[in-house]
């Protein structure tokens, strides 16, 4: 019991001098962020397989600049894990009555991975909430991802992902129903180690404690059912997408060495007011590798053109 106390919110938080936890029931259901700093408001949304402690990197250096609030999204960490409502339209409505709740009128916002896709989707429902939008290695699901390919090409699987054909075969193993939480429940670092090994240039960058971190929460049944729930969605993200209008909203798009050719080559069929740039010396989790150019792009993003 002691071992799984250090992770709680209530530990974790502690690591993080001037934020504090809180709770909220939006849109049915209940979310749980952790919020400090002052400033215009920035709402960070983590991704797959994390929660928001994987902004630990960035978040306090943010907070001199930006009154931070991280979210975990619906199913992830201490927040509500329901049978449904995993569509990113949802998702997205969730973190507007959130922006709702805490009385606030415009809110700057990034997301990566899964997070990012929820990002998207607010700023393609709710643009007019919305200054300026971040998504890191994560875009809105697209019909481009139906033609992922289920096998590899040949000489592109190895022990790190291949830039110009990657292969996230998760994509494909996360949409199975039932069978993921059987083989994973209590046995999750096992993933974990093996996908930071993967999609990370220096896998080392993910400390011995994250990984216990992650692997305390999703080694829990009903969370790797819920996580699950984002990538189960992803047919009906595709059709939503198919009524959105273009992003008028400036947005930065900040892509790993695995994504940056395809956020590159993505965003601007959604986004008019765009801006593209590669940390190609990192791997898919950027904070963990490169939080100082992270910082850098995110800050000086959100206050040009200030006064």
């Amino acid at each position: 019991m002691e071992r799984m106390n250090q992770y709680s919110d209530e530990e974790l938080i502690k690591k993080w001098p001037g934020f504090v936890n809180k709770y909220a029931t939006v849109n049915g259901v209940k979310l749980h962020y952790v919020e400090g700093g002052t400033g215009e408001p920035l709402i960070c949304l983590p991704g797959w397989p994390q929660t928001w402690y994987s902004y630990h990197p960035i978040a306090l250096e943010l907070a001199q600049s930006f009154q931070v609030f991280v979210v975990d999204i619906r199913g992830m960490g201490s927040s509500e894990k329901p049978e449904a409502g995993y569509d990113k339209k949802t998702m997205a409505t969730d973190i507007l009555a959130l922006v709702k709740h805490l009385v606030l009128s415009k809110v700057n916002m990034m997301g990566h991975d899964i997070g990012g896709m929820v990002a998207m989707s607010f700023a393609f429902n709710y643009p007019e909430s919305l200054e300026k939008l971040i998504v890191l290695d994560g875009a809105h699901p697209s019909e481009g991802m139906l033609q992922m390919p289920l096998i590899p090409s040949e000489g592109t699987f190895k022990s790190k992902m291949d830039a110009n054909r990657p292969y996230p075969w998760w994509m494909a193993f996360n949409q199975v129903k039932g069978l993921p939480e059987k083989l994973l429940a209590g046995r999750y670092q096992v993933l974990l180690d093996y996908l930071f090994e993967y999609v990370m240039i220096d896998a080392t960058k993910m400390s011995s404690f994250e990984r216990e971190l992650y692997a305390s929460i999703y080694n829990d049944a009903e969370n790797i059912r819920a996580s699950n729930g984002w990538y189960q969605t992803f047919i009906q993200d595709i059709e939503d997408s198919k009524s959105y209008k273009q992003l008028n909203i400036p947005v930065l798009g900040i892509g790993s060495y695995v994504s940056y050719n395809f956020m590159k080559m993505g965003l601007p069929y959604v986004a008019n007011n765009l801006d593209v740039i590669g940390m190609l010396n990192s791997g898919h989790y950027m904070y963990e590798e490169q939080p100082e150019q992270v910082i850098e792009a995110v800050v000086n993003f959100l206050t040009e053109n200030k006064n």
